[in-house]
């Protein structure tokens, strides 16, 4: 398995460094640093307390963690958000309670998954017409919903 080298910055030695699960983890649990609770319908930015300087041709998706959206219904309205390597503020996660019970948040609660994917940059070339396929402009549903 690739491994790269990402430089941390913790606002407080109390913040975790993420830390991958298993050996086999694709995402790195983050943790919030904020007491907060969410009412069903409402969403809110929570701060993990952590910079990263991202190695340049990769990103960092930040993905919902699948217990919280299944038992809590919480989920991360832009998913999967993006952190650019050349951003170097602090993450935060923008969660939304789609459930129908407000939503407690603690100091070190897993809030979220961070994963780091290559990103590859296009170059767009203007053409006068783009080649026929047999699907052509077809979208949404246009090749089924089964």
């Amino acid at each position: 398995m690739e491994k790269i080298n990402v430089k941390i910055f913790r606002e407080a030695n109390t913040i975790a460094i993420p830390q991958y699960a298993t050996p086999n983890s694709s995402g790195v649990d983050l943790c919030s640093t904020m007491y907060c609770m969410i009412k069903p319908g409402e969403q809110a930015l929570i701060p993990t307390g952590i910079k990263i300087a991202i190695p340049e041709g990769y990103e960092a998706q930040i993905r919902p963690r699948s217990g919280l959206a299944l038992n809590q219904k919480i989920t991360i309205p832009n998913s999967p958000g993006t952190i650019d390597s050349d951003y170097r503020g602090e993450i935060m996660v923008l969660l939304k309670n789609n459930g129908e019970d407000p939503f407690t948040l603690r100091f070190g609660d897993r809030i979220a998954q961070m994963v780091f994917v290559p990103v590859v940059q296009a170059n767009f070339i203007e053409v006068k017409q783009l080649d026929e396929t047999k699907r052509g402009s077809g979208g949404f549903g246009s090749t089924g919903t089964n």
